[in-house]
């Protein structure tokens, strides 16, 4: 959006010294960002906006609102016009220190502290014309108008680990590494948020020219604070460059899980065999490269706040009993919360071809993530919507194959034309709920009601629901559908919906080429997917609006031309009204796209003119652009949150 930007300064100093077989190291970096967001507001204003509204009055100033069948909307170049800031920024220090002392040419003992501070501010003004503060009418409120938010926070991060390492090669073919690592950090922040009204003049956007506090607010603020440790061994051996074998084993706790789930064993393995260093694969000039591995392992996460195994309190200072205060949760804990387990199973072969003119590989995996973490829905009569549970186990099957080769390489006369292709599949389906989210699955379709994602054995996490629909009925323009006993019916249940596809690809990948002759050089990318479902958003916000929607707001013009109207119409959308479509399958559509991803253009002069007249080496002219095109199978909006930019960069650089 225009006027929107942001500045950064990065700057490292790195020092190192040793002293017989010591070496210490330190490294300081900071980074300095300032960021300013567009006084336009967002791009999704205007795309709502009716084409047909005028920008300025009679008067040539600016219209703040428009009143359609009394109906109101607000112009944003109005808002644009005033003295809105909306800045943040922040200082980020970072200093890791490390001493590797080399005990023997084999033994080698390593420590690493890691310090790291974030800093940041943010500054929120809205002046008192600003369009928030049309409605005030009373007096009270008059006041009020005029906003400005102020936030404060700091992160501190800390880490260390030491690791003792053994590494040593016998008899020309035993090749043996061995490791130990012991690792700790932390992690604590906090935010502050404080907001203050009233700002008679709306040039005078410092915030000690407010009035007063919020109306009935209070300063904000989060905190959080997390640990870990993890106890890490590994082991390498490869024998004759020929066989290779890695064995791992890790022990991590975390401060996020209840008392009884704190500690969680790790472990791995992997096998690979480079088959062309066999001795029967030295006769032949074919193949000059080929390795099978293979690889079990098992790895934990813990995706959460640190509130949410624990249960936590916070002070309640809006009431009190007497001169004593009370303490609310923050959230529902769950101490016999467990890490989030994945088990991956790898197998996978390279092979290069013809002196490296062709090469390829191929990988197929096989994920099975146990205690899945998710949301657990509560009636809100408990106090909470939700809390953090394992409630199941999660299948990720795949494949990924890359093949790449040279179409051209002509070293006699400068030119290399490559290229490469990329394909990857997946499957992800659920193979076991727990009890807890059944019987909820249970309860809520035996009372129609609706929540926010269903889970189902047998089916993907991001599974697509809807009612099936039947179309639109032209004698009437309601939309008809399928229950779940199969009867069609004009009423639209939550319990009848049913799959429809998963809201991401089967297959996806890419395909780039290079190109380059003497000097010149030229590089293109491309990238395609399939097999997919998306629920088309833009048919629900700019096509089957209510009416309300369509007085108010920019529409599609499918709205007249291709919404039911008079008896008899077969259309595709169903007629005006004042209801809103909810889950339909007409809106679910196969997701195929094929997108060209960028293009650069790259090209060096040197000569020894340069060199010895401007002690030029070379001189590299570029050009790249971005998001060139995409070509989708469904027909929606894209990039009306953040306008999509087509970006066109000209690069110029030198050397010396």
């Amino acid at each position: 959006m225009k006027g929107s930007e942001r500045n950064t300064f990065s700057g490292t100093v790195t020092l190192s010294y040793s002293v017989k077989n010591v070496l210490f190291k330190n490294q300081t970096s900071i980074d300095i960002n300032k960021g300013k967001e567009s006084k336009y507001g967002t791009f999704s204003d205007y795309a709502k906006m009716n084409p047909y509204y005028r920008i300025k009055d009679e008067n040539g100033e600016y219209i703040k609102v428009y009143t359609i069948k009394g109906t109101k909307q607000y112009n944003p170049l109005y808002n644009a016009q005033l003295g809105v800031i909306d800045e943040d920024k922040y200082t980020l220090i970072t200093n890791n220190f490390s001493i590797e002392w080399s005990i023997n040419h084999d033994l080698r003992l390593r420590a690493q502290l890691g310090l790291q501070k974030k800093n940041s501010t943010s500054d929120n003004y809205l002046p008192a014309d600003h369009t928030t503060f049309a409605t005030a009418t009373d007096s009270d409120s008059y006041f009020r108008k005029g906003k400005y938010t102020y936030g404060t926070g700091e992160d501190i991060n800390i880490d260390a680990n030491v690791t003792l390492s053994y590494s040593k090669i016998f008899h020309e073919k035993h090749q043996l590494y061995a490791g130990f690592d012991y690792s700790i950090a932390q992690k604590k922040n906090h935010f502050y948020t404080f907001i203050v009204e009233g700002f008679p003049d709306g040039k005078l956007d410092f915030i000690g020219n407010a009035l007063q506090y919020e109306k009935n607010g209070v300063p904000k603020g989060t905190e959080e604070l997390s640990r870990r440790v993890g106890f890490t061994g590994n082991v390498n051996y490869i024998y004759n460059n020929r066989y290779f074998m890695d064995l791992s084993f890790r022990v991590d706790g975390s401060s996020l899980f209840g008392t009884k789930n704190k500690f969680a064993p790790f472990w791995s393995a992997g096998i690979g065999w480079n088959v062309h260093n066999e001795k029967f694969m030295q006769s032949q000039n074919i193949v000059n490269n080929l390795r099978i591995r293979g690889s079990y392992g098992e790895t934990g996460s813990q995706q959460f706040a640190s509130y949410q195994a624990l249960s936590t309190f916070q002070s309640y200072t809006g009431k009190r009993y007497i001169i004593w205060n009370g303490a609310e949760l923050m959230g529902l804990g769950n101490e016999k919360l467990k890490w989030q387990v994945t088990k991956q199973l790898n197998g996978g072969v390279e092979v290069g071809l013809f002196d490296g003119r062709l090469s390829a590989s191929f990988d197929i995996y096989s994920k099975k993530t146990s205690n899945l973490l998710s949301q657990m829905d509560l009636p809100l009569a408990n106090g909470f919507s939700s809390y953090v549970d394992n409630v199941g186990e999660v299948k990720n099957t795949g494949y990924e194959a890359m093949i790449s080769g040279y179409l051209m390489r002509d070293t006699h006369r400068n030119i290399i034309w490559s290229m490469t292709a990329k394909l990857a599949y997946t499957k992800n389906e659920i193979t076991k709920l727990s009890e807890a989210i059944k019987r909820q699955n249970e309860l809520y379709k035996s009372k129609d009601v609706e929540i926010n994602q269903l889970l189902y054995e047998g089916y993907a996490q991001n599974s697509i629901w809807a009612v099936p629909s039947m179309g639109i009925d032209p004698s009437t323009g309601y939309e008809i559908f399928l229950d779940k006993n199969g009867n069609i019916t004009d009423k639209w249940n939550p319990s009848d919906k049913r799959y429809f596809g998963v809201d991401e690809p089967k297959y996806r990948g890419n395909i780039s080429t290079y190109f380059a002759w003497r000097d010149l050089s030229v590089n293109l990318s491309f990238a395609y997917q399939w097999g997919g479902q998306q629920y088309n958003e833009t048919l629900l916000n700019k096509v089957e609006v209510t009416n309300g929607e369509i007085d108010k707001n920019n529409v599609d013009s499918r709205v007249l031309k291709k919404r039911w109207q008079y008896i008899g119409d077969v259309k595709p959308y169903k007629g005006y009204g004042s209801v809103e479509t909810k889950a339909t399958s007409r809106f679910v559509m196969d997701d195929n796209v094929f997108q060209f991803q960028s293009a650069s253009v790259e090209y060096r002069l040197h000569s020894d003119f340069l060199r010895d007249k401007w002690k030029v080496e070379t001189i590299s002219i570029g050009a790249n652009m971005s998001d060139i095109f995409y070509i989708s199978s469904i027909k929606r909006e894209r990039g009306t949150s953040y306008p999509f930019a087509r970006r066109l960069a000209l690069t110029l650089s030198l050397m010396f």
